[in-house]
């Protein structure tokens, strides 16, 4: 067994730098990491709060607008599962790069024509979210292997906080900037912004990240490992029931008398509550052989938070958002055993691949399940029953998932 100094110094191997400069390099990719991750949720988020100015100016169907929902969890599970493919042909560093450029091109091209090149552009965007969502964990685990629990944590929040600015601060920018389009192009210059800092950060790591993606091809599947599909599943299920929050919860609000401005700041805050859950929860966790009971904890939270949702929404919209939120942040779990589950980079890179590839292809339908009952119904209710039970389930797997052992 490698000590842990071992591991910090083995994810250098072929890092030609000088020895002063590679506490540098380090902080210069943890900063990247952090950059990066803050641009791969506002993709999704910013355009649920003006959907309706889109679907208003475009003339656009029910459907169509729940198509445009939908395809970031389908566009995650098909790019998510090219992506340890993708790494071992062009390297892990490459491929993240690759990543941000079709993401910064998808959110510049969907705010310049009409709704076929919205749907077109928000699939480039999103394909490139997804190979940096399975590759960054990977990047963590061969970096940072004595900091999986920390870096996890700030990985987690800097999602989150993304999500949360796209959301809170998207609907605001409409009347300054002059429209839906010039509010949503601002996602493209902070997007382009990481990529013009990940590619210097990741130079000096691509011999230490060679090496293990190199292995990734011929290696034994993880389809046969039970502990494999229980972590897919818990991490299906919670980003199944994000997608549909992210998606689907200004609407609640807005059907229940609730302004547009002040629902998007209630989505925003659900988001922003799991930054510094993320950077508390995932770290404390790490430290112990099981986070099964801090799974469960958070689940109890979110369990209530949809209860409130289902019988009266406009009640009391702040606490049902921050009690959701709180039920979020189990997303910092999924991310950090998706590490904590694997022995190596390359079992992480499988897992990854195989969790979120699989994952988002569950959690594509989440979105459509809930409007389709929405329709069925003529309420809110029915939907909300439906989250509650996929809510039981996550809740099952991740404390299966949260035990202590590998794949």
């Amino acid at each position: 067994m490698r000590t842990p100094r071992q591991d910090i110094r083995e994810p250098r191997i072929g890092d030609t730098a000088p020895a002063p400069n590679r506490g540098t390099a380090g902080v210069l990719l943890a900063v990247a990491v952090v950059l990066t991750a803050l641009n791969l949720r506002p993709a999704v988020t910013s355009i649920a709060t003006v959907l309706g100015d889109i679907r208003t100016e475009m003339s656009t169907s029910a459907t169509w607008a729940g198509l445009l929902t939908t395809v970031p969890a389908l566009c995650f599970a098909a790019a998510g599962l090219a992506a340890p493919w993708i790494a071992s042909r062009i390297g892990l560093g490459r491929t993240i790069s690759v990543s941000m450029v079709a993401l910064t091109a998808g959110l510049a091209l969907r705010v310049a024509g009409g709704p076929q090149l919205v749907i077109g552009a928000t699939l480039i965007a999103c394909a490139g979210i997804a190979l940096a969502n399975v590759l960054i964990p990977v990047v963590i685990k061969g970096s940072f292997p004595a900091r999986i629990g920390l870096m996890t944590g700030i990985y987690t929040a800097a999602l989150q906080g993304g999500g949360a600015l796209g959301s809170a601060l998207t609907p605001g920018l409409l009347d300054p900037l002059g429209g839906w389009r010039e509010a949503l192009a601002i996602w493209a210059l902070v997007s382009f912004l990481a990529l013009a800092l990940w590619i210097p950060a990741s130079r000096s790591h691509r011999g230490a990240w060679a090496a293990h993606t190199r292995r990734t091809a011929g290696r034994r599947s993880l389809l046969r490992s039970p502990l494999a599909w229980t972590v897919t599943l818990f991490f299906g299920t919670q980003s199944f029931m994000a997608y549909i929050a992210m998606g689907w919860l200004p609407e609640v609000f807005i059907d229940n008398g609730i302004d547009k401005v002040h629902a998007g700041l209630l989505v925003g805050l659900m988001s922003l509550v799991g930054v510094p859950l993320s950077l508390f929860i995932a770290p404390m966790a790490a430290r112990r052989p099981s986070q099964s009971g801090w799974i469960l904890a958070v689940g109890l939270f979110g369990v209530a938070g949809t209860i409130g949702m289902m019988v009266a929404p406009a009640a009391q919209p702040l606490l049902w958002s921050v009690l959701i939120g709180i039920g979020m942040s189990a997303f910092s779990m999924a991310l950090a055993v998706l590490g904590l589950r694997a022995r190596t980079p390359e079992d992480t890179g499988q897992l990854s691949g195989m969790a979120q590839g699989l994952g988002y292809l569950f959690a594509g339908t989440g979105p459509f399940l809930f409007g389709l009952l929405h329709d069925v119904s003529h309420g809110w209710t029915v939907p909300w029953i439906m989250y509650l039970g996929v809510y039981v389930v996550q809740i099952v797997a991740g404390v299966l998932a949260g035990r202590a052992r590998y794949v």
